[in-house]
């Protein structure tokens, strides 16, 4: 991927990745400092905003994956031995406790103790593992966890795939029969298909890949990219549609504009790693247009608003963290593919306002969100089922690799 402009200079791009080496640092910290269950192993399941731990908090199979990969992922560009002892916490934890060993995949959740709480099997959650594992096998070059992501890669093909008409089913019981609730969380819509899960079997997938070059992945990858294409890129709008049922009925309206610009550098980055020419230029041609429309949801400071209801004209405003760190990445990716600077600096400006205001100077790592006045979202997690260090690290690994050295 080449960087077109001649207009951005080394000296900016090495303040970029200089504030941003910081941050990481910090958001790494953070996790090392205040999240390590001592008590019961692991990571604590709740902390609040003001790190008050909630000792008797469910443990998510999805903030496990990601503290994970997210120690994984650092360790591998900067080797710092404290990173992968945190990945090798979280894996250990993982396997004890997470790992379904007589019906396979992970659970939803467990209590604080490791016991089984939500033992469904929640696609999104088992796709997690995969790219999880797949990152701490380069970091710990055991075999077993390689074998452990090939397997479990498998398992969703046998278990979860739509061979009719591809596509992945969202959620089952432990032991994968037909489920009544598939939802991620309370706010989704009940259905069988959705993009969010998609995008990160896409993810996962792309990052098995890269450990695993099968043939049989590349296929489901080149699917994974069609199905995009397919159903879940309006053509019209630019935008991503969320939910659909089993054959691919449109369920949804709702606008994601954190969605939509993490989609664009993700269905890139599968299509490059695949080495798909074709689809690497398709890729980019609709990567600029997602990015446009996401346009539409930033507001004046550079923040990404959250989500938009075209039905009833209604944006809800308010700026979450991982919707400003996607949108980091998303528009220095658009920089990146189209060489026009004004994503350069969409991408400055957005990390300019995280500085502002989405940082925990007082407390560390991110705050969930602002509101529209700039006030702090009262009572939500800084570390929970959701609020994890992978959106938020993943865009500074992500864009100091894409920097580079600089001369």
């Amino acid at each position: 991927m080449l960087q077109l402009s001649n207009t951005v200079s080394n000296h900016q791009l090495a303040i970029f990745s200089n504030e941003l080496t910081g941050e990481l640092k910090n958001i790494l910290n953070y996790w090392l400092n205040h999240t390590v269950d001592d008590v019961n192993g692991g990571f604590w399941g709740k902390i609040n905003h003001d790190n008050q731990v909630t000792p008797g908090a469910p443990k998510g199979s999805v903030l496990n994956a990601r503290i994970l990969w997210s120690f994984s992922a650092a360790y591998n560009q900067n080797p710092d031995e404290a990173y992968l002892q945190a990945a090798k916490r979280a894996y250990d934890y993982v396997k004890a406790h997470f790992v379904d060993d007589e019906f396979g995949g992970v659970y939803w959740s467990v209590d604080y103790k490791g016991n089984m709480l939500d033992t469904k099997k929640q696609v999104y959650a088992n796709a997690f593992t995969i790219y999880a594992l797949s990152e701490y096998y380069i970091a710990s070059k055991s075999e077993r966890v390689k074998a452990e992501a090939i397997g479990l890669y498998h398992l969703l093909i046998n278990k979860s795939y739509d061979k009719d008409k591809t596509g992945y089913l969202e959620a089952f019981t432990r032991d994968w029969q037909p489920l009544g609730d598939l939802r991620l969380s309370a706010k989704d819509a009940n259905e069988k298909k959705t993009m969010n899960t998609h995008l990160h079997i896409l993810e996962a997938y792309t990052n098995l890949y890269r450990i695993w070059p099968d043939g049989g992945l590349k296929q489901q990858i080149e699917t994974l990219i069609n199905n995009f294409f397919d159903h879940f890129i309006d053509a019209g709008t630019g935008h991503l549609v969320l939910f659909f049922d089993e054959d691919w009925n449109r369920r949804s309206e709702t606008i994601s504009y954190g969605h939509d610009i993490e989609a664009t550098w993700l269905l890139l980055e599968a299509a490059e790693v695949i080495g798909n020419q074709e689809m690497i230029g398709k890729v980019s041609s609709t990567c600029i247009a997602i990015a446009e429309a996401t346009v539409q949801g930033l507001d004046e400071d550079g923040g990404l608003w959250y989500e938009y209801e075209p039905a009833d004209d209604h944006l809800i405003k308010e700026k979450h963290w991982w919707v400003q760190a996607e949108a980091m990445v998303g528009f220095y990716n658009a920089w990146q593919v189209s060489g026009n600077d004004k994503y350069f600096d969409l991408a400055l400006k957005n990390w300019a306002f995280i500085k502002d205001r989405i940082l925990d100077k007082q407390h560390g790592e991110w705050v969930w969100g602002v509101r529209a006045d700039g006030s702090i979202m009262p009572g939500e997690d800084k570390a929970g089922l959701w609020k994890c260090p992978y959106h938020n690290s993943r865009a500074c690994i992500e864009i100091i690799k894409r920097i580079g050295p600089i001369n």
